[in-house]
């Protein structure tokens, strides 16, 4: 054998040896650690802790001390919360990839939860937007819990049309369909535009974002969701159980992809011009990469499709935040709630949201 050979050979060797030490180090799950003993006069509360992976054996009901606000910080009372996929991954720890960032073994941050409406209690020095009883609602690290501290940048006033389990439902999924329309997929009046998982979290948000800035929507949903998704002012409604959208005459200047049931050369069929493909999730298959490949297959599909695929994630933000407040009170944007769970079945909730058929938001009561 010559040389060059077997110097190829030796090196794909290792890389199949790494590969393989990744693969085993990754999916290793500590145990389980005792929750820390809090020292005599703590401010307490109760907070869903997850201090090690999986559901439900991750998730626990604790009570840990009361965190206090700082610099540009606000406290909060919470009083509701809700469930995403982001949560589902990282307190489950699968795929396996999110435990290189989130931490091998066990997460290196126990709290969970992000979503959140509530009450200002307190403010740090430099917060000049609120102050004790303002009803708000954004993002707050460790939003299952009855108090959580997050940042002025990432919260705004409640308006009154909303209820706090309606409002709290919204800042991740809002987010991720109104950045991935507007931003992502430059949604403008008169575009037609199709969701592709309509009966969802982000896609109830996204017909109904859609439709505000004066698009021509079609909702991708099972027989059970059509007249939800027909609801929410969908102009179209396709039910994938009798019919595949990408067999269709139809064409479309954007596909919000929630569930990536279909390919890309199929979606590019039923494109326009000019169109763009926005992947927001695919399928949780795959204990290592789960919906991690559709973006790898995004990229492997880009140079052999004329339509532009876009990835991206979505960031909470205090102006978004207030355009959903002022669609909310316009008549415009109503929150989907699916089921609710008090705090300390949040184990149940994220299960639940697990088995992938949710429709709309699952939302976490507290206080």
């Amino acid at each position: 054998m010559k040389l060059r050979y077997r110097i190829l050979n030796g090196v794909l060797g290792v890389i199949v040896i790494a590969t393989a030490a990744i693969m085993i180090t990754v999916s290793h799950d500590s145990p389980c650690p005792e929750a820390p003993p809090l020292a005599a006069g703590t401010d307490s509360m109760r907070a869903i802790m997850n201090r090690c992976y999986g559901v439900p054996g991750g998730v626990r009901l604790e009570t840990v001390a009361k965190p206090t606000p700082g610099e540009g910080q606000v406290l909060i009372k919470v009083r509701a919360s809700s469930v995403n996929p982001a949560e589902w991954y990282t307190v489950s720890g699968q795929p396996y990839i999110v435990r290189l960032m989130g931490g091998v073994g066990a997460p290196k941050d126990s709290h969970a939860g992000y979503d959140m409406a509530g009450v200002v209690v307190a403010v740090g020095p430099g917060v000049t937007r609120f102050k004790p009883g303002d009803e708000v609602f954004g993002g707050a690290w460790g939003a299952y819990a009855e108090y959580a501290v997050g940042r002025e940048t990432r919260i705004t006033r409640k308006p009154a049309q909303l209820s706090f389990e309606e409002a709290a439902a919204i800042p991740i999924a809002g987010m991720t369909a109104l950045q991935g329309l507007r931003d992502q997929g430059q949604l403008a009046a008169g575009k037609k535009v199709l969701i592709n998982g309509a009966s969802g979290g982000v896609g109830t948000y996204g017909v109904q974002i859609a439709k505000a800035f004066g698009a021509e929507v079609t909702g991708v949903c099972s027989t059970r969701n059509v007249e939800l998704v027909r609801s929410l002012g969908a102009d179209h409604v396709v039910d994938y159980t009798k019919e595949n959208f990408t067999d269709t005459a139809a064409r479309y200047d954007i596909i919000l992809d929630n569930v990536g049931t279909q390919s890309f050369k199929d979606m590019a069929r039923v494109m326009a011009p000019g169109g763009i493909i926005v992947v927001v999730g695919g399928s949780k298959k795959g204990p290592f990469l789960g919906p991690i490949k559709r973006i790898l297959w995004s990229k492997l599909a880009q140079p052999f499709i004329d339509p532009r695929i876009k990835f991206y994630l979505a960031e909470v933000n205090t102006a978004d935040l207030d355009l959903f407040a002022k669609l909310a009170v316009e008549g415009k944007l109503r929150s989907v709630i699916d089921r609710r769970y008090p705090l300390e079945q949040t184990a149940a909730a994220l299960e639940y949201l697990g088995l992938g058929h949710a429709r709309g938001k699952v939302i976490i009561t507290v206080n």
